[in-house]
């Protein structure tokens, strides 16, 4: 049998550095032939009492890590990670690369347990936003009316740009306190409205406290956000369209979509907000509507999102293969549905939205073949006539759906006309 490489041992530090680590992790420190670490971190090592070769992480990190851990897979290895290394850390790293199995986690308090010891909250009811490698943006996603957010820094800058992130987004008059150097002999608190934010760049080991006020801006987590919520030349899936499209898209945590004929991006957009583990890919061939995608991402705290400018079908291929796809432009270009049709894996789901008698033409073809669902949905609002009031009707959308089959179509095919041939 082939000898299995010795496990990495990866230790938790926190801003008390060597005082604060357990017996366990003291010892497997000095066991080590190498430590891998940041150099902050590493320098809280005492060379009396670690002997190991140091070895700082690179920039960037995450490409170098397989490479760093074949390099020492010799000899005992250690890794350094702050607090908690499987929360936010380089655990997820590790484990991705050398496998879950080969590691021996000694975690330390995180520094969010020990914010929310220092301020009183209950850990369970307070949200966690990372921004260390993310882009600011991401903390959009989580401002509603009496949250309290922890915000992981990236730095000494990061808490006078979150703060002016709230203030620009209508919430100014959210408290912001900055714990500094969690459990360390240095630590200290900031304190102050987003509004007007008083203290200059601090320690760049912090973790932001954010309370955002009872009566600020809102954005419903549901399907079906206003559409003036979007930046739109018109191209835009209205909000009631969107939330019954979205129900029928029916997201699960991690799943990948296609939103193919973007538009301003609002079916990839709220796809995201379902859940923060959720992937989305959005297919544009205008520029300037694939620049706004990104700008209505980045507003509605998902940035994450991924457009793509191009047309489709070509501009599919290469894209990692989705778990549902949505069609909401584009449907009479050659090739388009059976390219989307046949990325889908068993199980996948289809959904194309349309306006048009040709397109809907041929979503009843696709119908006949596949089976699934085929539906019309009519809105139609209030609004004046003279003194009194009438509906105005909102052109109708003709909804196809389907769930692509383990082996063979959903239904048996029906035999097509001429006409159905042709299209």
């Amino acid at each position: 049998m082939p000898q299995q490489p010795p496990p990495i041992t990866v230790v938790g530090i926190g801003a008390d550095g060597w005082p604060g680590l357990a017996g366990t992790a003291r010892a497997a420190l000095r066991a080590a032939g190498a430590v891998l670490g940041g150099p902050r971190q590493l320098d809280l090592l005492p060379a009396g009492e670690v002997t190991a070769e140091r070895v700082p992480w690179p920039s960037p990190l995450r490409p170098a890590v397989a490479g760093l851990l074949d390099r020492y897979a010799g000899r005992p290895l250690a890794v350094l990670a702050s607090g908690d290394p499987m929360f936010y850390g380089i655990g997820r790293t590790l484990a991705e690369t050398a496998g879950p199995e080969r590691l021996r986690v000694l975690p330390h308090p995180s520094s969010v347990a020990y914010a929310c010891a220092r301020l009183g909250w209950p850990l369970e009811a307070t949200e966690v936003v990372s921004l260390v490698g993310r882009p600011l943006d991401t903390l959009r996603l989580a401002l509603n009316p009496g949250r309290r957010l922890l915000v992981l820094s990236a730095g000494a800058a990061t808490p006078a740009t979150v703060a002016a992130l709230l203030t620009a987004g209508g919430h100014g008059a959210a408290r912001l306190r900055v714990l500094e150097q969690l459990g360390g002999p240095g630590e200290r608190q900031l304190d102050g409205p987003a509004d007007g934010w008083p203290h200059p760049p601090g320690d760049p080991l912090n973790v932001i406290a954010v309370e955002l006020p009872a009566d600020g801006p809102r954005t419903p987590v549901v399907p079906g956000l206003p559409d003036g919520a979007y930046e739109s030349d018109g191209q835009l899936t209205k909000r009631h369209v969107r939330a019954a499209t979205l129900a029928t898209l029916a997201p699960v945590p991690g799943e990948l979509l296609w939103d193919v004929g973007g538009g301003s991006g609002s079916i990839a957009i709220e796809w995201l907000r379902a859940h923060r583990d959720n992937r989305a890919v959005t297919v544009e061939r205008d520029p300037v509507r694939a620049e706004r995608i990104a700008r209505n991402a980045a507003a509605l705290g998902v940035p994450r999102l991924r457009v793509v400018t191009g047309a489709a079908p070509q501009s599919l291929a290469g894209l990692p293969a989705p778990d549902a796809v949505f069609v909401g432009g584009g449907l009479t270009a050659p090739g388009l549905l059976d390219a989307c049709w046949a990325a889908l894996p068993a199980g996948g789901r289809l959904v194309a939205n349309t306006v048009t008698l040709e397109s809907e033409a041929l979503l009843t073809t696709w119908y006949r073949r596949h089976g699934g669902e085929l539906l019309r949905l009519a809105v139609a609002h209030a609004v004046p006539v003279g003194g009194f009031t009438g509906w105005r009707q909102a052109m109708p959308v003709t909804q196809w759906s389907a769930v692509k089959p383990a082996a063979g179509p959903a239904v048996s095919p029906a035999p097509l006309t001429p006409q159905e041939n042709a299209s």
